[in-house]
């Protein structure tokens, strides 16, 4: 078995490994695009309006409802059409070819983003009231609040769900193998169709996923005592 997993012609760890590192980079790409996405969707759902709260609503309840692998289909394949629909009206013959990278990042960034705005809405929710109303006290804008008050101890109440997130997008990479895109499943499934061992390259893979995973455990369980420090301290 060790020969199947060899570097060069003989095996197939290059590609392996050469799709473990393109799935941690398709996670890491999303992950800002999910939280910009959440932080407005959070903004929106708080809004006094009730248009933006709506907006907010809609948008959350929608990207949850829907599978993700749907989402994934209908950004590559109907974001593509309605792209190049549009492009044909501006010029005539013109298209564009969306990758599926770049659908992978704006899918599961939007069903990142939708489940995200509901943990930063929760978040936003339990932080003091009176801490706020302090600092307009003293002269601080609302600007100032948000950066120097608000957001710092936000991370503490959203950080144990953002984390949770972020091992669920590590997971749901596998999703964008769907549309060739060459990430660790796809990898492990063209192993499998041309040596026939799936046992042993979906077990391979299965390890990896659970490796990034428990990594990804730990780093998020020193944010959150770092994010914890001061309430630890006091508690004991």
């Amino acid at each position: 078995m060790e020969r199947l997993l060899a570097f060069g012609d003989a095996g197939w760890g290059d590609e392996i490994l050469s799709g473990t590192l393109l799935t941690l980079q398709l996670a890491a790409v999303t992950l800002p695009v999910g939280m910009v996405l959440g932080f407005l969707s959070a903004f929106l759902s708080l809004s006094d309006s009730r248009l933006l709260r709506a907006l907010g609503w809609g948008y959350s309840t929608a990207m949850r409802g829907m599978p993700e692998l749907l989402t994934l289909f209908i950004v590559y394949y109907g974001g593509g059409l309605l792209l190049n629909a549009g492009l044909n009206r501006i010029s005539a013959g013109a298209s564009f070819e969306i990758s599926p990278f770049l659908a992978g990042v704006v899918a599961l960034g939007l069903v990142f983003g939708a489940y995200a705005g509901e943990v930063l809405r929760g978040a936003f929710q339990s932080l003091s009231p009176g801490q706020a109303e302090a600092g307009l006290a003293i002269g601080m804008t609302r600007r100032q609040i948000f950066w120097r008050i608000r957001l710092p101890q936000l991370w503490r109440f959203a950080l144990p769900g953002l984390g949770n997130l972020w091992v669920n997008l590590l997971k749901d990479t596998s999703l964008v193998s769907v549309i060739t895109l060459g990430e660790l499943m796809r990898m492990s499934q063209v192993a499998v169709r041309t040596t026939k061992e799936p046992f042993f390259f979906f077990l391979v893979a299965c390890a990896i996923y659970w490796v990034m995973c428990v990594l990804s455990e730990v780093i998020l369980a020193r944010m959150e005592m770092r994010a914890n420090r001061g309430i630890i301290r006091a508690r004991a």
